[in-house]
């Protein structure tokens, strides 16, 4: 045997293993074989064994839910964190010392301005009344007795004075008689003093004792008692009898981040009428899922904070609400809605209805044919689920707001059943678009 023929038997067992590989690989890219090993994948990444693609396959229409672009007058809302506070509190402290004799409310009860609240013995206050008053009595009646002694001198003076032109009466017997006006005089004008000081203390003594009827100041709730009858109190002592608040009117102190300074100064130019504010409550249910809205009262914007807060980069406003329905209580949190504008004709579709892409923001729209094309649009606010379109729709045209995830422009589409809008979905505040 020679050298050579070895070597031919060594190319064709080469020969005849590639022969056996590229037939197994092709049983493994063509589908015939269940097999996903790495060899699989590599033989189809090749393209062996590959099928012929099938002619004009149709794609299936994609379920969605679709939704009108509609068209009419959109209120532009500002939204942020408030806090209802009283509109005025008042504690109620005894403005004269004293025994408690009664307390003559409930606690939580509402009174008016004028109601009593308690009751101090007025006793001591009666006898100081008295005391001024007698002492009213005594001055008068010194006063009146001066007064006739005063008449009786200023008489014998004249007598005098007429005995020193015809008789040469002396002139000391005349001066000493004007002396003795003269003291009368002052007397009685001290009497006048004792009695303006009399009725004074008598007035004194009269407020002291309608003091001790500790009445309310103003219209409002009390609150939770602070001391019993039979406690001794002092006048204006640091402890109080009762707070009373005023709940009607109330006040909301909310916050709105400072980019909406421009949105908000201008209605709060003397001349402008004042813009309307909402206080409002987002109620969820047991699960956390988001239920309703409920509206609490509305209210007038009256004032903003002379500087921002720069701790939190806010802006601080006050509203007045009537609360007439008393559903506004102090130290409650609510959502404060400011009324800033009302869009006329505004082009708006459902928030979900937006997709975010590279370049701007766009939306499937629904074609006749029933197929999709992606359209860019611009948007301005988003005001209780739905985007103003500033661009890119026109009313009455139909876009997806579900199921968007599996389109891409030419593909058609098939409408699924409606569902609830809304549910489970809390209302998203208003946004401006440079926000966004």
């Amino acid at each position: 045997m020679s050298a050579k023929r070895p070597l031919k038997y060594v190319l064709l067992l080469v020969a005849a293993h590639i022969v056996g590989l590229g037939g197994y690989g092709y049983y493994l890219a063509s589908g015939d074989g269940k097999s996903d090993s790495v060899f699989a994948k590599v033989f189809r990444g090749m393209g062996v064994g590959a099928k012929p693609a099938a002619k004009d396959k149709v794609a299936k229409p994609v379920p969605v839910l679709l939704a009108q672009v509609e068209s009419g007058d959109i209120e532009i809302w500002l939204e942020g964190n408030a806090t209802v506070h009283a509109f005025n509190t008042v504690t109620v402290r005894p403005r004269v010392s004293g025994i408690i004799d009664s307390i003559k409310f409930t606690e939580g009860q509402r009174v008016a301005k004028g109601d009593v609240l308690a009751l101090i013995d007025p006793r001591p206050y009666k006898a100081v009344l008295e005391q001024a008053k007698a002492k009213l009595a005594q001055a008068q009646a010194k006063k009146l007795q001066d007064q006739a002694l005063l008449g009786n001198a200023r008489s014998e003076l004249d007598r005098v004075r007429g005995l020193v032109k015809l008789a040469g009466e002396s002139q000391r017997a005349l001066d000493s008689q004007q002396a003795l006006v003269a003291q009368l005089e002052a007397a009685t004008a001290e009497d006048q003093a004792a009695i303006e000081a009399a009725a004074a203390a008598i007035e004194a003594a009269n407020l002291d004792l309608d003091y001790t009827v500790v009445r309310s100041p103003l219209d409002g709730v009390t609150g939770i008692r602070q001391i019993d009858a039979g406690n001794t109190v002092t006048a204006n002592q640091t402890e109080g009898i009762i707070v009373v608040t005023q709940t009607q009117p109330v006040s909301v102190v909310l916050s709105l981040a400072q980019r909406y300074l421009s949105a908000i100064r201008p209605h709060l130019q003397p001349g402008k009428k004042p813009p309307v504010v909402q206080a409002v409550m987002y109620n969820y249910a047991d699960d956390g899922v988001f239920s309703d809205t409920e509206k609490l009262g509305e209210g007038t914007l009256n004032i903003m904070d002379n500087q921002v807060d720069t701790a939190s980069d806010n802006l601080r406003l006050k509203a007045t609400f009537e609360n007439k329905d008393g559903a506004l209580w102090p130290g409650q949190y609510v959502i404060a809605r400011v009324l800033t504008e009302t869009r006329k004709n505004a082009v708006t579709v459902p928030a979900a209805a937006v997709q975010e892409g590279i370049d701007s923001s766009f939306v499937y729209v629904v074609k006749a044919d029933k197929t999709v094309e992606a359209r860019p649009v611009r948007t301005g606010q988003q005001i209780n689920g739905r985007y103003i379109i500033e661009k890119g729709l026109q009313p009455g045209e139909t876009v997806v707001r579900e199921g968007q995830n599996k389109l891409k422009p030419g593909l058609s589409v098939a409408v699924m059943t409606e569902q609830p809008a809304g549910a489970g979905v809390a209302p998203v505040p208003a946004v401006p678009a440079a926000a966004k």
